[in-house]
């Protein structure tokens, strides 16, 4: 079966009317026949069958078994997280999301779990860091921002070796483009907000696992800590995944165009975008995503915040604002926005200048997003000498 034909036909129809769209069951609580004797449903921080029908969907979607939404990525990572015990250990991506960064070092860690900061790009690396301690390794890939690859399968397989779980941070690329748990992980997560939103109307977080053993302990976690998404905001996500294959298609096709029209420019010092042969994890991109996504980072030559923000308040069409996936173009400056949380020595260290500029290439014509980037560089100071020059260095 076509993969779209398979999306749409796992939104199932209302059986008590026919209705196309899935009903938002919009309910606390409901009636039982007998104490403990209900139709599978008897509070909604448990169970609502608008929220269960999209945990279904996200399951089916991730070839996985056990799926479950919550209220936002953060609460969902915050779950996963829950599986552990003071004095574990997690090895996760130094290039890890701010807000994932300030959860793990200022909340767990007070709670004795520790977290151990690795590059997961070389599968060695994750192999010396493991210690008697490590019972998590925590993976994006793609990683926010700067677009780094990690070899899932190989990763994997070495975790197994030493009964650690492996939980991969799949917002970027989408279950349209790779499949974590085909690879070998043991968990996957979204920020539903973002493509699986689609819309930057919802707030939403997705874990699916296709371990009935884990399924019973994250949805136990999920019931007694509450972080549960709302029945609207489930319908929401439903809804938008209808489509959420022909959105992160044409985001993939436009990025495209646009890393291509970026590593022309003299301004930009570094580029990051898996879909150029430039990028040093092309090959393992290529081996386990469909496309490279949407999510385009570079630095300026002129690596300060001054100009950075020079340049993100010059654009039209790319809206400066944190966030991504939605169909309208974004663009930000992780250092002052969405990784501000990082300590500057940490972030610069893992290659977040002060002059990083991250997009979300959006819906709208390439062309219309290729021009008004042009006239944003066009604004920067560069000298004559500069504009000769377009062999700048792309990612390192």
């Amino acid at each position: 079966m076509n993969e779209l034909t398979a999306i749409l036909e796992s939104i199932p129809i209302d059986p008590l009317t026919g209705a196309l769209a899935v009903p938002i069951y919009q309910t606390s609580t409901y009636r039982q026949e007998a104490p403990g004797v209900n139709k599978g449903f008897d509070y909604t921080r448990t169970n609502n069958p608008t929220r269960k029908i999209l945990e279904d969907v996200i399951a089916k979607l991730e070839n996985g078994k056990n799926g479950l939404a919550f209220a936002s990525g953060l609460a969902a990572i915050d779950c996963v997280v829950k599986l552990l015990e003071t004095g574990d250990e997690v090895l996760a991506v130094d290039d890890i999301y701010g807000g994932a960064y300030r959860l793990f070092t200022t909340v767990y860690n007070k709670f004795g779990i520790t977290i151990k900061f690795v590059d997961t790009t070389n599968p060695e690396n994750v192999s010396k860091a493991i210690t008697p301690k490590t019972k998590l390794i925590w993976l994006e890939s793609p990683t926010n921002p700067l677009l780094k690859i990690s070899d899932i399968q190989k990763i994997s397989e070495i975790a197994k070796k030493h009964n650690i779980l492996v939980c991969v941070d799949n917002t970027f690329a989408s279950p349209i483009f790779q499949k974590p748990l085909n690879l070998g992980a043991d968990i996957v997560l979204h920020s539903a907000t973002k493509y699986l939103g689609g819309h930057t109307d919802v707030l939403a977080g997705l874990v699916v696992t296709n371990s009935d053993e884990l399924g019973e302990k994250l949805k136990y976690i999920q019931n007694a800590t509450g972080g549960v998404l709302a029945p609207f905001d489930s319908w929401l996500i439903i809804r938008s995944i209808e489509t959420l294959k022909i959105r992160v298609e044409q985001h993939a096709a436009n990025a495209q165009k646009v890393a291509e029209f970026l590593q022309t420019r003299p301004e930009i010092k570094k580029l990051y975008y898996p879909g150029l042969k430039s990028h040093p994890n092309y090959d393992v991109c290529r081996r386990q995503q469909k496309l490279p996504g949407s999510i385009i980072s570079f630095s300026l030559k002129e690596d300060t915040e001054e100009n950075a923000v020079r340049f993100v308040t010059s654009t039209k069409i790319f809206k400066l604002a944190e966030s991504l996936g939605g169909a309208k173009s974004l663009l930000c400056n992780p250092a002052t926005m969405t990784h501000k949380s990082i300590p500057r020595e940490r972030r610069i260290s893992s290659g977040v200048t002060d002059s990083l500029i991250r997009l979300s290439v959006g819906l709208e014509d390439a062309e219309d997003q290729i021009n008004d980037l042009k006239q944003a560089l066009d604004k920067l100071s560069v000298t004559d000498a500069d504009k000769k020059h377009t062999n700048h260095e792309l990612y390192v």
